[in-house]
Parts: structure tokens; sequence; C-alpha cells
């Protein structure tokens, strides 16, 4: 069973390119790279795919001559497979293994563009380090993340449902009926995650003890995998930093609470290394004056977050019955949870040609704390964003950002259906892709 994906039509947009670049879809181990790019391979008469972890031997290919005409006529020969520019696509997996490989992709573009060729990995920063050049201008980055709750809807045929959404808006809210249905399937889709394995079992069986099951299994592997690290950090270093990232989760991180033996600098290089793993997504102050946010951040000032919800609730020990069943939004966001979601959901509705950066406000004076989860750009505009069950009342770090910055709108984040009220308009937690189209 394969789970549509917003990125296959980036990938068919890019097949029809005549002056094409080769593509390096880049992210997190598991988030559905390989499964995506299997099923894109349909559109073509030959599929050649080569995975470095499986066969390693097949390195050889890439030590020497890195002619993309030496190199398809070797995988001819050992393959039994004619490459045909045009009709093959070659995929090149698990790269990071082979940096020669990884080297090679610049000639392609160079000396053989009629030729569709994408290679995957992760960790993928770490395979930069070994090579001296890169083909910069070259080659293309995608990046992919676990699914949004869009696609969500999408593999469930929920396409009526998926409509009204888009329909809506803070005037024209849904019926209270179908916003309920909403509400129910996206507190679902929380507690599962995006990860296509979790979601692909709950498609087949519904069975969540199962989803939780592999839940377990994924957070084996990802810590497995710090091993592959152990040259640049101590693993126990790693898993410490980890597990204090996601306690501090939704708020400030603090690096004397993240590990006890090591200093700043050595917590500062793991908690790097989990970030470019993609396990660790960072949200930087911005003073948000202006735009690009980028330039008022301060890296100092940053809170982490996992990069999926379901793996996060398993590693929090969530309880899944109040979640499931409460309609109490302090229940649905235990453990910042909610936050969570509203901040991968922001990343996951960006261009897959970019590293979204994700941002937040905070003020802290004597007497007059104030902060906003998100602030982001949408065109030339700032918007702010709160995720909150409150009413207006409630929201006086808003309303503090939006004076003293003399912005127009704020957006509040939650439960409730489609509404305006005094400056803020209201969006539905499963609704969050649209305050960027709207």
């Amino acid at each position: 069973m394969y789970i549509p994906r917003k990125i296959d039509i980036e990938l068919q947009n890019w097949q029809k390119e005549k002056n094409r670049k080769p593509l390096l879809f880049r992210g997190a181990r598991q988030v559905g790279k390989t499964k995506t790019i299997t099923e894109f391979s349909k559109k073509f008469q030959v599929f050649i795919e080569i995975n470095f972890e499986e066969t390693p031997a097949l390195k050889k290919i890439f030590q020497s001559d890195l002619s993309p005409d030496k190199i398809c006529e070797n995988i001819s020969i050992i393959l039994n497979k004619s490459i045909l520019p045009g009709k093959t696509l070659l995929f090149l997996d698990e790269i990071q293994q082979c940096p020669n490989a990884l080297v090679s992709l610049r000639y392609f573009y160079e000396k053989m563009p009629e030729l569709h060729v994408i290679a995957a990995g992760s960790l993928m920063e770490f395979a930069f380090q070994e090579i001296a050049t890169f083909g910069v201008g070259r080659i293309r980055s995608m990046f992919m993340y676990p699914l949004s709750f869009f696609e969500f809807l999408e593999g469930m045929n929920e396409h009526k449902l998926l409509e009204k959404v888009m329909e809506s808006n803070p005037n024209k809210p849904l019926n209270d009926i179908i916003h309920s249905k909403l509400i129910d399937l996206v507190q679902k889709f929380i507690y599962l995650g995006g990860m296509p394995e979790v979601i692909k079992t709950y498609f087949e069986s519904g069975d969540l003890n199962k989803c939780r099951q592999l839940l377990d299994d994924l957070i084996i592997s990802f810590r497995t995998d710090f091993s592959k690290y152990k040259n640049r950090v101590p693993v126990s270093r790693l898993t410490e930093v980890f597990e204090s990232a996601v306690l501090q989760s939704g708020k400030k991180f603090v690096y004397s609470k993240a590990c006890i033996q090591a200093n700043h600098k050595q917590i500062k290089e793991a908690l790097q290394l989990l970030i470019t793993a993609g396990l660790i997504i960072p949200v930087t102050h911005s003073s948000s004056n202006g735009i690009p946010l980028g330039a008022e951040a301060n890296l100092r000032k940053q809170k982490m977050i996992l990069f999926d919800t379901g793996i996060f609730m398993r590693l929090m020990n969530l309880d899944i019955t109040d979640f499931l069943f409460s309609k109490n939004f302090n229940a649905i966001n235990q453990g910042n949870v909610a936050e969570q979601f509203a901040g991968l959901e922001l990343i996951k509705s960006e261009s897959c040609y970019k590293i979204p950066a994700l941002y937040f406000w905070h003020r802290e004076a004597k007497n007059s704390n104030a902060e906003v989860d998100y602030v982001i750009q949408v065109s030339n505009k700032i918007l702010p964003i709160e995720v909150k069950s409150g009413t207006k009342g409630e929201m006086q770090s808003m309303f503090l950002f939006l004076n003293e910055k003399k912005y127009n709108k704020g957006i509040r984040v939650s439960n409730e259906n489609f509404a305006t009220c005094n400056r803020i308009d209201v969006y539905p937690l499963y609704a969050i892709p649209k305050i960027l189209l709207d």
C-alpha cells in the first residue's frame, strides 16, 4: 500500500524538465524516501536501484572513474540492465555510505542531464564533510518529513472532508458535525504521528496497539543509530541529550539540564548532531521587528521539538485514553504536544526545496514575561501564532506582541472551529496549512 505524498507532484514536475538536475532526497530515517521513489519509478520503462547499505560491493563502481558514461556502462554490465536516458530512473539509495557516488552526481548534470538520477540518504551532512567539493548549483535537494495531517486524510480517502477544510476560513467556519469529526481525526493522527509504516499499519488494521508497538520499534532503531555518530560524540552523551530535549520540549532548552557529565560545548555538539540527523528541530527566538525573521534570531534562545508527535508521545509515555477521548484542550496538549504538532505542520507545509526555520518570540521583563509560540512570514507580512484553548482575555502575550510590534493580526490555533474576534483569527488544529494559504 502506497500513501500518496505532497512531494509526488514535485517529482512529476522534475521528470518533465529538460535540463533537470540530479535529485538528492534528504530527511530522517523511515520518513518514506525510498518508498516514494520506488512508487515514482513506475513512470519509467527501466528502474535501476543501487542500495549502498545492502550491497556495499557496488561502491567499487565509483572508486576511480566518475564519468557518467563509465558508471552507467559498469552498472549495466553488473546488473544486466540497459540504461536508456529519458526512459530509465537510476536510484542511488543510502548514498551517504558512498561519498564518491555523492560527488558523481554533479557530473551527471554536466555530462548526462537527460538521465533521471535520484539519490537518497540520511545523515547527509556527515557525508558532505567527507568530500572535498559538492556540486553547488548542479544538484537539487528535496527535503522530506513524516506525513502531514492532510496527507493522512488523503490516505484515508477523506477527499471530501479535505475539500471542506480548504473551502473554509475564519469568516467561513465549518459545520459543527464536520468540525467535530476532524477534531477526532486530528487527535488520532497526533497520537499516531506521521511515520509511514505506522500510518500504513493503522489504515490496514485499525489496531492502535500494533501502531504503538511499531513506534516503540522505531524508537529503538533511532537509539541504535546513535552508535553511527560515536566517532564524533559518545553514545551515552547523545542518549542523555536526546532524552533531555524530549523532556524540555516546548520550553527554552537549558543546556545545564541536558547532561550531567558534559560542558556546554559538548552538549551543543551532541544537540547539533541530533538536529543534523533530523530527529530534533530547533525553534529559535526572533525579535520579530521585520523580515526576514532570521535577521534577528538569537541562537542562545531556542526550544526543541521532536520530528514526530507519535514518537514523542511514546517517549513521554502519555496516556492514550485521556488523549483520544477527551475534548478538553489541556488534555490534548499534554507535554505541549499540540504546540509541537503545530510547528511540524508549518514545516511540512513549506516548499520541499528548502530547510524551513521555525521562530518564536519571548520577552523577559520584570513582572511582564510574554511568549508567542510561533512567528511566521507569509508573503511580506509577519504573523504571530499561539496554540491555545482560551478566550481572547487569556491571550495577553499575543496582544502585547501585536501592540508592541504594531502588527494588525494574530492567529490562535486550538480545537475551536474557524472564527475571528478582535484582531485574532482562529484556526482549528486540523487546518494549520491554511494559515499559509489564506
